[in-house]
């Protein structure tokens, strides 16, 4: 691959590069000379949750790889007891040296499936920060002041309503940086919400006289399932990377068509050559979107999981859905006699709410036993169902 194929790929799906001029000099002395370089990815293990939107700055890494990177994948141990302020509006409850371990442990696990292991290097940011000690603290605070710090959006407006701020949380973007500086990263990579800290390294680099200033490489946020709202656990439109092959790759088949090309560009390990062909074959009717959409889905499945997984998902779901069967591994529940039908949809996971539950009942979208509910003040009756919502929320419901 030519060297402006390569970073055609480098720039593909980016929110923003600064200073892309030093990213372009890095790969073509790694063509020419075969020289590599560091990118530096920091990670907070603030929780065991790793889904689809996490990984999208991974497969921006694993592109990297492919033209000469090394990646400096950092372990914010020392970071991850106070907690990244980016975004919140309270403080974070500091977790134990325990909760972080394993969250880190989860982490590792899932990134190496995207990963090269043998161009990855793995460092905890407690190597250096730990040492740092009180004069090594008071000097890094003193390359920023209070006024800069409270320009960042999440502060202002804390400050602005009162709402308190921790001297910690000051701390966080400059031990951020400050990694930058222990490891003399040439790139950082991350979400466009980090783009604060990022900076940080670059001006502590220059700071600390590093001799060089990292070019940041800033990656977007991927919408979740409805299309709309960034993916997100707590908006439950996301897709684990531990989600059951079954149904992470029911979950992708969701998706809107116009959607699937933004999980192509973001996701997937094709080519933009190879994705423009798909493209091409959906807009003058040689491919059928859907088939596409599976074809993605089959990718995604077995990268976390395995390729037989990819193919079963696959068969499963062309049973499930097009033959309009009953999968057999559903999850059952037990609830009272006379239960309200809307309420029986919550209790068994597969209505968010009963206002919902009604919503789709009107809509024609509820089934008990494959057959249509019109009836939103329906109460069950002793005996066993299954309980359905569009097509692919399902639960068996043993009622009395």
């Amino acid at each position: 691959m030519s060297i402006n194929k390569a970073l055609t790929e480098i720039k593909r799906a980016t929110a923003e590069i600064i200073d892309f001029e030093r990213v372009e000099k890095l790969v073509t002395a790694y063509y020419n000379e075969g020289k590599e370089y560091t990118i530096k990815l920091g990670l907070d293990p603030t929780s065991a949750d790793v889904h689809l939107g996490h990984t999208v700055v991974l497969q921006k890494l694993a592109t990297f790889q492919k033209f000469g990177a090394n990646i400096q994948l950092i372990i914010g141990d020392f970071t991850a007891t106070i907690g990244d302020p980016t975004g919140k509006s309270e403080t974070r409850k500091i977790l134990s040296k325990e909760q972080i371990e394993q969250n880190a442990k989860t982490y590792q696990e899932q990134i190496f499936k995207v990963l090269d292991p043998a161009k990855t290097e793995v460092f905890y940011n407690s190597q250096w920060l730990d040492e740092l000690g009180t004069r090594g603290l008071t000097a890094l605070t003193m390359n920023y002041n209070v006024a800069r710090m409270l320009e960042r959006d999440d502060f202002e407006n804390r400050y602005k309503s009162q709402t308190p701020i921790s001297i910690s949380e000051f701390l966080y973007p400059l031990f951020q940086g400050y990694d930058s500086v222990a490891l003399k990263s040439d790139i950082e990579i991350g979400g466009t919400d980090q783009k604060f800290n990022m900076h940080m390294g670059r001006h502590l680099q220059r700071a600390y006289g590093v001799g060089k200033e990292q070019a940041i490489v800033m990656v977007p946020i991927i919408e979740g399932l409805d299309g709309v709202q960034k993916m997100s656990k707590s908006l439950k439109n996301y897709i684990g990377v531990t989600d059951a092959p079954n149904e992470m790759f029911a979950k992708i088949m969701s998706i809107s068509d116009e959607l699937m090309w933004r999980y192509y560009e973001l996701l997937s390990s094709k080519s933009l050559e190879d994705i423009e062909k798909l493209k091409s074959g959906v807009s003058n009717g040689t491919l059928h979107p859907k088939m596409v959409k599976e074809e993605l889905a089959v990718e995604i499945v077995t990268r976390y999981h395995s390729e037989d997984d990819g193919k079963s998902a696959l068969e499963a779901f062309n049973k499930q859905f097009k033959q309009n069967q009953i999968p057999d591994d559903i999850a059952e529940y037990k609830v009272e006699e006379g239960i309200w039908i809307c309420k029986a949809l919550v209790e068994c996971g597969i209505e968010p709410s009963t206002s919902q539950s009604r919503r789709d009942i009107k809509q024609g979208a509820v089934r008990i036993d494959q057959e249509k509910v019109s009836d939103e003040q329906l109460k069950l009756e002793s005996g066993e169902y299954v309980l359905q919502v569009g097509k692919r929320k399902f639960a068996k419901v043993k009622v009395g």
